[in-house]
């Protein structure tokens, strides 16, 4: 992903989530990026380039200890 992509995506999740959220970017990965609150890792989100359009996709798992 590249650095304006990530700019845009950590405003988005910050504007529609929590401000704590941020977006990194991967080491060696340019599909995708990661996605903290604070220092815990929520996740991971995903360019979709299929047929032509650009989407992301956010991906959390949730541990049922977590629960």
């Amino acid at each position: 992903m590249k650095p304006d992509e990530i700019k845009k995506l950590d405003a988005y999740f910050k504007r529609t989530l929590n401000p704590l959220v941020v977006v990194k970017a991967r080491p060696r990965k340019n599909d995708s990026a990661e996605v903290y609150l604070g220092e815990e890792f929520l996740g991971l989100v995903y360019v979709d380039d299929e047929d032509g359009d650009r989407s992301y996709n956010f991906s959390m798992a949730i541990l049922d200890v977590d629960l």
